[in-house]
């Protein structure tokens, strides 16, 4: 049950993509990089839809009531997959028939499995994951910029799925398994 109107706790399944769950993005400024994800959700998911309008809704409402300078204009961060990119261009092919939502954190988000036991190994998440996901939005006004936010509280990792962007190597595609002592392997 989400504490706030601008909370949803659980949007399911999402796929995702440019994950950085485990360890924070890098930012080119040497500044602290944040945790997030791109959310890709289905367009046929609308009952996760309208949760997710309904709680921008809430942050543009609380954004005014907090004297959040042009947070009723403010635009919802939920983009359409099968439109252009805010700054121009069109989104890959991955976003198609999918409602596009870019979340982020400065703290790391709970990352579990489906038991709920957490994740800890790095080949476990990649782009292509089906995931649940926790989130909330705000309003943000800073000097630069304003608008609303969506923040990743948590995901669950729910199933794998054909890597978005190509290949994943794994060890089995490139070696061989090695019999015999050290000195045997030419060591």
């Amino acid at each position: 049950m989400p504490n706030r109107a601008t909370e949803i706790t659980t949007i399911k399944p999402v796929r995702i993509s440019y994950p950085h769950l485990l360890t924070p993005r890098k930012n080119d400024d040497g500044t602290p990089g944040k945790y997030g994800a791109m959310l890709l959700i289905p367009k046929e998911n609308t009952a996760d839809i309208k949760a997710i309008n309904d709680a921008v809704e809430a942050a543009r409402k609380e954004g005014v009531a907090n004297g959040i300078r042009n947070a009723k204009s403010f635009q919802s961060p939920l983009r359409d997959g099968d439109g252009q990119k805010p700054r121009g261009g069109n989104y890959g092919d991955e976003c198609k028939g999918c409602y596009v939502l870019n979340t982020s954190s400065k703290r790391q988000p709970i990352l579990v499995n489906q038991k709920r036991q957490p994740i800890v190994d790095p080949n476990e998440i990649y782009p292509g994951i089906w995931a649940n996901v926790a989130i909330n939005f705000a309003c943000f006004s800073m000097q630069a910029n304003s608008g609303i936010s969506c923040y990743l509280n948590g995901v669950q990792k729910v199933r794998d799925d054909e890597p978005l962007g190509g290949y994943v190597a794994r060890a089995e595609d490139m070696f061989t398994v090695m019999e015999g002592e050290d000195d045997d392997l030419g060591l």
